[in-house]
């Protein structure tokens, strides 16, 4: 259950938007091979003024980063960062403006399903690809 966000500064239009955020999810089926339903997915617009982006970056620099549960493969993980940038060029941001953050993190520090946690609960798919 990856729960990622897009991180922008500068405003988009909302078929972008969208567009971003079907590519990161098509690219998290790709790689992880999350069930379809399994997406939880923000774009978040920071004030320009309020960021300092890397040098050599411009306005269409974004940030992805993904909290997710650990177990996945160096493979898998190079499988993700690469059709990332690809489903995101294909939606009108350059491979080379984005970067990718991954945060895998122990299952019992996920709360789902009434708070439960993850540790505690099938989780229905597999996690170590």
């Amino acid at each position: 259950m990856p729960i990622c966000f897009i991180h922008g500064h500068r405003p988009r239009p909302d078929a972008e938007v969208a567009a971003l955020m079907s590519a990161l999810h098509q690219a998290m089926l790709d790689a992880f091979r999350v069930p379809d339903d399994d997406h939880d997915i923000r774009y978040v617009e920071h004030r320009a003024a309020h960021c300092r982006i890397p040098g050599g970056k411009t306005q269409d620099y974004l940030l992805v980063t993904v909290h997710m549960f650990p177990g996945r493969s160096v493979e898998a993980k190079r499988t993700l960062y690469q059709a990332i940038v690809r489903r995101f060029a294909e939606a009108g941001t350059p491979a080379n403006e984005v970067n990718i953050l991954l945060q895998p993190l122990p299952l019992e520090d996920f709360g789902l399903r009434g708070g439960q946690a993850a540790s505690d609960l099938d989780l229905g798919f597999k996690i170590d690809v």
